[in-house]
């Protein structure tokens, strides 16, 4: 592992993988876990957010960056895990973030309609765990928000400011080029806008394609 999201979801994220992915670091993302089920990853990550070790080499083999949730929440463990990688903290407004992030609660609630599949109950029941974990247990616009500024202020007050890059992907390429060592790729900086509506999309092609389809044919 050679770099650690630590930003939360919904700051850009699949961008920042796909940008990751450009300058040639694979990237874990929360839908490469649904893509790892077979692998036991949702089951981990459940551990995880019950308080559980877990080998961190492990569950990342293959990988050399990370984004998003769940693993943003768990920075300073893999900052102990890997201790030559940067982390890189992905941001945006808070108001504009929560716009964005309260579209995903609630697809995130209309998961339970597929409970009668137990793999889409195993990666709902851990999303759950997820929220639960992040924001306590209270889940208002007011609470979310001020936890996702703190959550910037501890990254900003935990990771030591050579090892750290407040970034925004509106910024591009340069800063975050710079930062890693890079030359400037000869292409646009991706700006994947994965809407509510793709996300959904991705969800159920996904689960499909790990064995959901089986259950109709």
């Amino acid at each position: 592992m050679k770099i650690i999201g630590a930003g939360y979801g919904r700051t850009g994220t699949v961008s920042l993988q796909q940008a990751f992915e450009c300058l040639g670091y694979p990237c874990y993302h929360m839908q490469e876990v649904m893509k790892s089920y077979d692998r036991g990853h949702v089951e981990q990550w459940d551990a995880v957010l019950r308080g559980e070790q877990i080998d961190w080499q492990s569950l990342f083999s293959g990988y050399e960056a990370t984004v998003d949730f769940p693993s943003c929440i768990f920075y300073r463990e893999l900052m102990a895990a890997f201790p030559d990688a940067v982390v890189i903290l992905s941001v945006r407004d808070a108001q504009a973030w929560w716009k964005s992030y309260s579209k995903l609660l609630r697809l995130v609630m209309k998961t339970r309609y597929f409970n009668f599949v137990p793999m889409f109950k195993k990666f709902a029941d851990m999303n759950f765990r997820l929220i639960d974990y992040v924001f306590d247990g209270e889940i208002t616009e007011e609470r979310c928000i001020l936890q996702y500024k703190q959550h910037i202020e501890e990254v900003k007050a935990t990771v030591p400011k050579d090892r750290l890059l407040v970034y925004s992907v509106t910024e591009g390429w340069e800063p975050l080029c710079q930062f890693l060592g890079h030359p400037v790729p000869d292409r646009p900086f991706p700006h994947a806008n994965a809407g509510i509506g793709e996300l959904r999309k991705k969800i159920i092609e996904q689960f499909w394609r790990q064995g959901i389809g089986k259950l109709f044919r």
